[in-house]
């Protein structure tokens, strides 16, 4: 097999690891003192029991100092340290859970302490308490062998609760005359047939891959990355693979629904097939997880801090990246940013596509529209008529409009509710067993397959019903108001719908009642990044859209694409740091040059904003460089040629940005609605709204910046308490 001719220079830059950048592990920095860094991790979040440690030789120092004594817990430590470029590094294993103290003595310093604090593999660390029950899937996850990670038909090694099992590593390798990756039968010796490959480093080297897989904070992880069993030494911090680039690719899978209750039984994407042998060939470690898979696990937290875990131990296995970068699709895209976003230094930079903020918006988005529908069909079913309906919801058309009704799925955890075409309300995966499932008739303490109670431990549960309390709130929000200032309903109209609109129960049942989101939910989804704010770490790294959506008929709407670009503009004035292509994805080109931005660590000529056309000339798509806008007029060239339509609140007078998830209030103002609004009018909308209308001039009630590296427990630091969590009743 030849190589994909992407050749992509190595700038060596300084780690990020949690490395280098933004997070920084514990130091000290007096000059009396030592500069003692963890390398893999923060000090006060390490797993699994082992840690990389870097100890700076002092400036006054000979650079071939003798090495430092070293003790952890009173144990001996100093023969895991080398020389590395003017510092001693080493891994410390044999970590126990909780406290830890490091002490280092050297260059006339005395038992000079760091705090460590370990945790089990099997988390939690700052996710909260396990979600129970939870549904272990080792026995179907396929390694690439074909067997299974645990034997079904055996007894397996794991606790039940943590759904752990032994860790497996096997290797596959290219045929010359191949496409996809086999299984290596021979460790000692390579097949005849191997293809090579030159990596970004320049390392022509066979083209086979070791895939280390196992358990980790109960999900299951994989990691792959070029090395030949039969002359490299076995990965090590100090013996790092010799095809590796020094950079780390972390990569996320799709969707949402279904993503409750189990662990996952595959990928989200495959790190050993499609776009991701050029990124193997290319001498990247891939790192993933099962729980980095939204369809498995529908909470973008728990996914940061698997994420936080999947990385340490890669650096603990091959050692400190130059850099991390993340990509990911619809599900992926906004794992990735929200990643990014409430832990910085993760990641150096995203590569997204088919672009939502967070799933919490999707689904917010969905109950307004699902609320529209309702009023539709049962409230009033002749009111309007379907243009004035479209005028109302802010789409593009009907069928977009019921696609995003129908995305209110997932806050539904009612099974066979059918009110609308394509509506599919709580959705399972099969692994899960019909006893565990939620029903209000038969089986009312059952687990609720919703995006809130996938993050209960963040949203806080309700003492009284045990389930998650809901951030939705349509209290104050006008529907339809831009659609009666131009015109298109009558102020009747618009009085009839916002009289009759109604909210939904936590069962999502329609209710006459306007919803009204719990505040401490709503606060803790904003500090927790599970609405994405933008003005974390997503302030300064590369973000680079590269399209892919569906106005006319699905739910990847550009103005999804647009809310992000807003959010990280609003909270950092301006988003500089954001890149956007419209028009048909355009990967490998998209990923030469974030790559180069990465590398770099500045942006380069190639990287403006643009949209992709159809070449006419038969030599393939053409780009048009433009800044971005939204907009549904044809106002510039890529809008004339991709508009984009808007949402429902967008309609209702809310920002572009969509992330006000409950408005402060004013009162109603005349001056507010057109002349054909008579007294009479204004007075039946003041009992509409005797609180008030929204005020989308002034932040959301208790709208706030994300808390980076927040912690739900166990890990104390930057810990952020929500109402009393209560086990779901369906567990002993």
């Amino acid at each position: 097999m030849k190589r994909a001719a992407l050749a992509f220079s190595l700038a060596l830059i300084a780690p990020l690891v949690m490395s280098g950048s933004t997070i920084t592990a514990q130091r000290t920095s007096s000059a009396k003192k030592l500069d003692i860094q963890t390398l893999s991790t923060h000090a006060d979040r390490v797993t699994g029991g082992d840690v990389l440690i870097a100890i700076a030789i002092p400036a006054a120092a000979a650079a071939s100092s003798s090495p430092p004594e070293v003790s952890v817990n009173g144990r001996d430590v100093s023969s895991a340290f080398r020389l590395q470029n003017r510092r001693f590094v080493g891994l410390v294993t044999g970590l126990i859970d909780g406290r830890n103290e490091l002490k280092v003595s050297g260059w006339g310093v005395r038992d000079q302490p760091l705090a460590i604090t370990n945790y089990a593999i099997t988390g939690p660390v700052i996710s909260g308490p396990h979600q129970q029950p939870f549904v272990c899937q080792t026995d179907s996850f396929k390694l690439p062998d074909g067997s299974t990670l645990t034997d079904a038909r055996l007894k397996p090694s794991r606790s039940e609760d943590d759904c752990s099992a032994p860790t497996n590593v096997q290797y596959v390798y290219m045929p010359y005359d191949g496409k996809e990756l086999k299984p290596l039968a021979d460790t000692r010796e390579l097949p005849a047939d191997v293809a090579t490959i030159t990596t970004t480093a320049g390392r022509t080297v066979p083209f086979v891959v070791r895939v280390e897989t196992g358990t980790m904070n109960r999900g299951i992880y994989q990691n792959a990355v070029l090395h030949d069993p039969t002359r490299d030494p076995a990965p090590t911090p100090f013996t790092p693979p010799p095809a590796w680039n020094h950079r780390f690719l972390a990569i996320h899978g799709v969707g949402c629904p279904t993503g409750w209750w189990r662990q996952g039984g595959v990928m989200g994407v495959n790190p050993l097939a499609g776009p991701m042998l050029a990124r193997l060939g290319d001498g990247y470690v891939i790192f993933t997880n099962t729980l980095n898979h939204p369809t498995n696990s529908c909470n973008a937290f728990l996914a940061g801090e698997t994420t936080m875990m999947g990385k340490e131990h890669a650096i603990e296995t091959f050692g400190v990246p130059d850099f991390t970068v993340s990509i990911g699709t619809s599900g992926g895209a906004y794992t990735s940013l929200q990643i990014a976003d409430a832990f910085p230094g993760l990641f150096d930079g995203v590569l997204i596509n088919a672009t939502f903020p967070d799933a919490l918006s999707i689904a917010l988005a969905g109950a307004d529209a699902h609320l529209l529908a309702h009023y539709f069909a049962v409230a009033n079913p002749d009111a309007l008529t379907d243009a004035q309906k479209v005028a109302v919801s802010g789409y593009s058309g009907m069928k977009a409009f019921i696609d995003a009704a129908n995305q209110s799925q997932r806050t539904d955890p009612v099974p066979g509710r059918k009110d609308i075409d394509g509506y599919n309300s709580a959705m399972w995966n099969d692994a899960v067993p019909k006893p565990l499932r939620y029903d209000p008739s038969t089986n009312p303490h059952g687990a609720r397959p919703t995006v809130f109670d996938a993050a209960r431990n963040i949203y806080g549960v309700d003492p009284q019903t045990g389930f998650a309390l809901r951030p939705f709130d349509n209290v104050g929000v006008q529907y339809g108001l831009a659609a009666l200032k131009s015109g298109a309903i009558t102020p009747q109209q618009f009085l009839d719908l916002n009289e009759r609109i109604g909210g939904f129960d936590q069962d999502a049942n329609f209710v006459a009642a306007r919803s009204v989101g719990d505040a401490g939910a709503i606060k803790r989804a904003y500090q927790a990044g599970l609405t994405l704010g933008g003005g974390g770490g997503l302030a300064s790294i590369p973000v680079f859209d590269d399209g892919a959506y569906n106005d006319e008929g699905g739910y990847h709407y550009q103005w999804f694409h647009f809310a992000v670009r807003e959010r990280i503009a609003k909270q950092n004035a301006g988003a500089g740091n954001h890149l956007m292509w419209r028009g048909p994805v355009q990967a490998e080109k998209a990923w030469s040059v974030f790559i180069d931005w990465v590398a770099a660590k500045r942006r380069p000529p190639s990287a403006v904003d643009g949209c992709w056309l159809p070449g006419g000339d038969g030599k393939g798509p053409a780009f048009f460089a433009e800044r971005q806008t939204f907009s549904s007029q044809p106002d510039s060239f890529c809008n004339k040629a991709f508009p984009s339509s808007g949402f429902t609140r967008l309609v209702a007078g809310g920002p572009l940005d969509a992330n006000i998830l409950k408005c402060q209030l004013k009162p109603v103002d005349k001056k507010d609605y057109p002349a054909s609004f008579t007294a009479a009018d204004l007075q039946r909308l003041r009992t509409i709204f005797p609180g008030g209308v929204c005020n989308w001039t002034r932040p959301g009630v208790n709208q706030t910046r994300v808390v980076t590296w927040a912690s739900f427990g166990p890990a104390p630091e930057h810990l952020l308490i929500p109402a009393p969590v209560i086990l779901n009743r369906s567990q002993p």
